[in-house]
């Protein structure tokens, strides 16, 4: 007997369930006045080394009340180099399961007052494929693609990048040394996702950072 249709019925209530959850976040975050970050990426493509970056300048030099959730299959090394940015971090542990969702994340927030913070960011699990499909409740998605992993990450993974608020070309500073489509990997975004802004990034050279930190600071209500 085959299972396809009853499968296809189960992701479909899991994805239903999910993105019902995903509004009361929504809610939730809006009522508490909190900008939540959704980051996303490959292993590999610097996501951590990005945010350790960006949660210190924010409340370093930019005086925002900033925290971050951190999902991750096993081991909480992510929370621990994030935690040294000096801001609150919980860690999600999912296990086998390659992807964060609604409810792992309301779980996560339990007893964690959101109205003493500017901005959360959420760090999903390195994944260009599972994470797409689920809602967080947030109010902006950020693709973090690495020129290491090659240009073409935007056609071999088309439902992550459609769904992207801005997509980030990090690790730069290598851009001399890998053989990186920069005017190829524009394009296949722009197609999937014509509203999305495009930047590039070095968390190690700092280069282009600040136009980050400049849209992120006037993307906050109010």
């Amino acid at each position: 007997m085959s299972t396809g249709p009853r499968l296809v019925e189960v992701r479909q209530n899991v994805l239903k369930q999910n993105d019902l959850l995903a509004r009361a976040l929504r809610r939730r975050f809006r009522a508490a006045g909190v900008y939540v970050v959704s980051l996303v990426s490959s292993p590999g493509a610097g996501k951590t080394t990005f945010l350790e970056k960006t949660l210190s300048l924010l409340r370093r030099g930019r005086g925002l009340r900033v925290a971050a959730l951190v999902g991750d299959l096993a081991t909480d090394n992510d929370a621990a180099r994030l935690a040294r940015a000096g801001v609150p971090v919980r860690q999600i542990t999912t296990g086998t399961v390659c992807h964060l969702d609604a409810e792992m994340v309301g779980r996560a927030l339990e007893g964690w007052d959101l109205a003493v913070l500017d901005i959360l960011f959420i760090e999903n699990v390195g994944n260009l494929v599972c994470p797409a499909l689920f809602d967080l409740g947030e109010a902006v998605r950020i693709v973090l693609a690495s020129v290491t992993e090659g240009a073409d990450k935007p056609a071999k993974y088309p439902h992550m990048f459609s769904r992207a608020d801005v997509v980030l070309v990090s690790k730069t500073d290598l851009l001399p040394y890998v053989d990186f489509d920069v005017g190829r990997h524009a394009a296949d975004v722009r197609q999937l996702s014509p509203g999305a802004r495009l930047m590039q990034v070095s968390a190690v050279t700092g280069d282009g950072m600040q136009a980050w930190y400049d849209w992120l600071q006037l993307s906050l209500p109010g």
